[in-house]
């Protein structure tokens, strides 16, 4: 087993769907090369938008959502990376239920979905549209980089009116650790399409320094006895 996927306490075959902020392309792209690394077969897809500079140095690329495409494409080394359309600045992944079917007739051992969008921002509070979730994920990773605390909501936050929303804060209000932890586990937020039978992780990134990994302390002190949330975990780069 890879080092993130035992962080994230992957087993031995999985649908990981990554939401939220913080990181979530690195993760899957890194995932993506450690499981295949270690021999495994990895599909890698998004049922939003990526950037298309983000797969402009890809060797295995499907560029269909069929699944004998990919397991054509399974056979070479290295991940796979599966989509189905794009432009000049952003590609394309499949719909939800086309990576569930995935997920049951192919060979792959993982798929990880980057699932969300955030646009660059530490933190996300999902609309009532978002997060796009296959209903068969195993796992669900809520991704938040602990550079939004100290930030400023409306600096830090992607839908920042969710956020005021759910935290009752204002436009200058300083982020606090009980604040992420409060917009992460939200009831109306990525929670609310978690797959019933899916395992939750709420991973924080980017803390490069002892205070942020006292603030990631603090998240994961205050999300260890939600029902909901199996873990909180730290990735380290």
């Amino acid at each position: 087993m890879t080092r993130a996927a035992e962080l994230l306490g992957l087993g031995d075959r999985e649908l990981v769907a990554l939401v939220g902020g913080g990181g979530k392309s690195t993760l899957l792209f890194r995932l993506g090369d450690e499981l295949a690394a270690a021999g495994k077969r990895v599909v890698l897809t998004t049922t939003t938008k990526m950037g298309r500079y983000q797969i402009s140095d890809l060797d295995n690329v499907c560029w269909s959502s069929d699944t004998q495409c990919a397991e054509a494409a399974l056979s070479k080394p290295g991940p796979v990376m599966l989509l189905t359309d794009g432009d000049d600045h952003k590609v394309t992944g499949p719909p939800p239920e086309v990576v569930d079917q995935l997920y049951a007739s192919s060979t792959a051992d993982y798929i990880v979905v980057e699932a969300d969008g955030s646009h660059g921002r530490p933190l996300k509070a999902p609309a009532a549209h978002e997060p796009v979730v296959p209903r068969a994920a195993t796992t669900v990773v809520i991704m938040v980089g602990i550079d939004a605390v100290g930030q400023r909501v409306d600096r830090a936050v992607h839908r920042v009116e969710v956020a005021y929303r759910f935290a009752g804060l204002d436009k200058g209000h300083l982020l606090t650790t009980e604040d992420c932890s409060e917009i992460l586990s939200h009831p109306d937020g990525a929670l609310r399409v978690c797959p019933r039978t899916s395992r939750v992780i709420v991973a924080v990134t980017k803390a490069s320094s002892e205070t942020d990994r006292a603030s990631a302390a603090a998240i994961a002190r205050q999300l260890e006895n939600h029902p909901r949330i199996a873990a909180c975990v730290l990735l380290d780069g």
